[in-house]
């Protein structure tokens, strides 16, 4: 006599794929303009609270700037991070788009000069 192969009662489970209906496919393209939107806001946000909090001067070469050239007055973040935008500004320095390029090159070229370029 065979042996039951099944449990009476117990369910059995398909490996055929499901045609239960699927949930819409979200609009790749508002979903993209969306993040960009929030991070543009978010971006001048903390750039227009540096200026008022630390004036249009650059921190490191004391460059002035007026409305004419703001646009060349950039935001550094001091640890890096873009992120970490504290309301009291302790993170920032505003930095022309020269020394801000020179803040981050420096790195780069003491790595070339040690040797350590890889």
């Amino acid at each position: 006599m065979a042996a039951a192969r099944y449990v009476v009662g117990m369910a059995t489970r398909s490996f055929r794929p499901s045609r239960r209906r699927r949930s819409p496919v979200p609009d790749v393209d508002a979903l993209v303009r969306e993040a960009t939107e929030a991070a543009r806001a978010r971006a001048q946000g903390y750039r227009e609270r540096s200026l008022a909090l630390h004036g249009w001067i650059c921190a490191k070469c004391a460059r002035e700037f007026d409305a004419s050239n703001l646009h060349l007055l950039t935001v550094h973040h001091k640890d890096g991070n873009n992120r970490n935008n504290p309301a009291n500004g302790s993170n920032w320095e505003n930095l022309c788009v020269d020394c801000h390029e020179d803040e981050h090159s420096r790195g780069l070229l003491g790595d070339y000069l040690r040797g350590d370029d890889d």
